[in-house]
């Protein structure tokens, strides 16, 4: 009744008055609500019963949708706004009184014997961990309308990074001593959701049970107008909605209960990745073994950054008894060291280096620790606001802002307890974005910054492969650089070693001996019992082999020649074409057959592949 006097008394809210009695209880329930956190302007002037229905009911599914998806509801977002909103107009540093220090770190850029224990360590964790991929986006920066998983990470067999991941997930069960489903969920948005979906149900979810996928979908959080937290209307009947950052995969673990089924079913570890990240697999068997060794609740697998680069720091930042190690962006690392520190800023090191490796947001944590913490939280993870304000007197914003949320950030949750480290890889062999169309990847690189395109990651990819067959003692040579439309490439060798092959640096070395690799040959090798003994890829040629399980496989003494793969630059009618795959235009080239030597070995048995004895 308190709620209908308010409305009758209000000649702007008469139309929702006459609405009132069709209203359903949670309709009214979030009404009532948000009249009473000051939001009378989302039901103003609205028409009479009739006129606009449907827009008006969309409206409340809006409202009750993203008031039962975030933890305490609308208001709660909006209490939250207002704090976060206060904050920043009054230009409080995050960091005021913080001293920054080197953060815990494992050094594991170097592909050594401490390198192979820390895997051993993490392939007799593969049982106990699961793993989350932040799928959100669509592939429009790269100049691909489909979803981003669906992007081939190589094109000379054009392996979709969704059927690589899949394939590391099949491989890690294929070695546990009693082999388990590894956990996979995979984190849509409004945008996503159907066509991740559809790719998965297309392919038979690409070898892996149905039961061990978790889809959680991502919901778009209101925009907010002004500094008094007012939510902001596209129209009279429409939010203004956006994307409440990537942070949001924690209050869905929590909500959705999988993070605690997870801990219940005996997962001790969770290892988060980005969508297309192809080379992610090759560090996380050692990063999995320094959380287990170490005992780190919070593990970031990183790279070494150079000083300025675009790319968030990692530093522990020390208060008094206070230690937080977090992510700095970049843009507040300089400063903060200016301020305190460094006079001079990130300087580097005597390698080049800044003492704060870079974040790549791929995260292993600790299950236990992290229930604990979701379950006081309800998930919220830090939220964050950057208003972008009209002018110096921070009273209006140049257009509507939100809250954001970093799944990076879950350490600002943590106390003096929780142990938060650092795992540096490679660059290459950890980390190879794919985010910016051709166009843009050309530019970057004259700039002089990394590529991060289809070409430059898929470049990469062959590079890890390469860097496996050298750590098994394989000879051979990298082919020079090359510019395609802009974008750098290393023709070769091209090198994939699949997972079923070897997940770790010393399964290659035990299947792999002696033999040379020419700078632009191919070798692929897809099967758990394969074994290659003094194989020599001349020239150009390529070699692939195939083995089921059961199928034992050794080549030996084999020399190979033929015209294997040719790369051939897309003409420039063919960039422009339609016709042409777009996941082809996003590269630039296509890889062509020329005469492969193939071997597939589709039933159990013992083979051998060598000059006298060819099956």
């Amino acid at each position: 009744m308190e709620v209908e006097n308010r409305l009758s008394g209000n000649s702007a809210l008469a139309g929702v008055s006459t609405c009132w009695p069709k209203l359903s209880a949670p309709e009214q329930a979030v009404i009532a609500d948000l009249l009473e956190a000051d939001q009378g302007h989302l039901f103003a002037d609205w028409d009479e019963p009739g006129t606009e229905d449907q827009a008006k009911a969309a409206f409340l599914d809006d409202l009750l949708r993203i008031n039962e998806s975030y933890p305490g509801g609308l208001t709660g977002y909006i209490a939250n706004a207002r704090d976060l909103l206060a904050e920043a107009k009054e230009g409080k540093n995050p960091f005021e009184g913080f001293v920054p220090q080197q953060p815990d770190t494992v050094n594991l850029t170097e592909l050594n014997e401490e390198y192979d224990r820390y895997e051993r360590l993490g392939r007799d964790h593969f049982d106990k961990t699961a793993f989350v991929l932040v799928a959100g986006g669509l592939g429009e920066r790269l100049g691909y309308s489909g979803i981003k998983l669906d992007i081939p990470v190589e094109v000379t067999e054009t392996t979709t990074y969704l059927a690589h991941y899949a394939a590391n997930l099949k491989a890690m069960e294929s070695r546990m001593s009693s082999p388990r489903p590894v956990p996979f969920i995979i984190m849509v948005s409004e945008d996503t959701q159907a066509k991740t979906v559809a790719s998965l149900e297309a392919n038979h979810w690409f070898g892996l049970k149905k039961e061990q996928v978790h889809i959680l979908k991502q919901e778009l959080v209101p925009a907010i107008a002004d500094n008094d937290g007012h939510l902001a209307l596209k129209t009279r009947y429409e939010l203004v909605l956006k994307p409440h950052g990537h942070g949001d995969i924690h209050m869905l673990l929590h909500t959705s209960g999988i993070a605690a089924q997870l801990e219940e079913q005996g997962i001790e570890h969770l290892v988060f990745i980005q969508d297309t990240n192809g080379q992610v697999f090759n560090a996380v068997p050692a990063a999995l073994g320094v959380s287990v060794e170490k005992g780190f609740d919070f593990n970031s697998i990183a790279v070494n950054r150079i000083p300025g680069e675009a790319v968030g720091g990692l530093a522990k930042l020390v208060k008094g008894d206070t230690q937080l190690t977090l992510n700095v962006e970049y843009n507040q690392l300089d400063p903060l060291l200016r301020a305190t520190i460094s006079p001079e800023g990130d300087v580097p090191n005597e390698q080049g280096f800044s003492v704060f490796p870079g974040n790549i947001n791929i995260l292993v944590i600790n299950v236990a620790t992290y229930v604990q913490i979701l379950k006081r939280t309800q998930g919220i993870i830090a939220e964050f606001v950057n208003p972008k304000y009209a002018d110096e007197t921070k009273s209006a914003f140049k257009k509507p802002t939100r809250l954001e949320t970093m799944m990076q950030d879950l350490p600002k949750l943590f106390g003096a307890e929780e142990k938060v480290g650092v795992s540096i890889f490679d660059r290459r062999w950890s980390f190879s974005a794919n985010k910016n169309k051709m166009a843009d990847a050309a530019v970057k690189h004259a700039a002089g910054g990394p590529s991060e395109s289809a070409a430059t990651a898929e470049s990469d990819f062959y590079l890890a492969g390469r860097m496996k067959l050298a750590a098994a003692g394989v000879q051979g040579s990298e082919s020079a650089e090359e510019l395609i439309h802009g974008v750098p490439f290393t023709r070769g060798p091209r090198v994939l070693l699949r997972p079923s092959f070897a997940l770790t640096l010393n399964e290659v070395r035990s299947k792999i001996s002696g033999g040379s690799i020419a700078d632009e040959a191919t070798l692929i090798l897809d099967g758990k019992d394969i074994t290659l003994e003094n194989v020599e890829l001349a020239g150009r040629s390529a070699l692939l082999i195939k083995a089921c399980d059961g199928a034992k496989v050794t080549v030996k003494n084999l020399k190979v020649e033929n015209d294997g793969f040719e790369l051939v630059k897309l003409t420039d009618e063919e960039q422009a074409s339609d016709a042409t795959p777009e996941y082809l235009r996003i590269r630039g080239y296509r890889i062509e057959d020329r005469g492969a030597k193939r071997y597939e070995f589709t039933e159990p048995g013992e083979y051998v592949v060598e000059v006298d004895h060819v099956p």
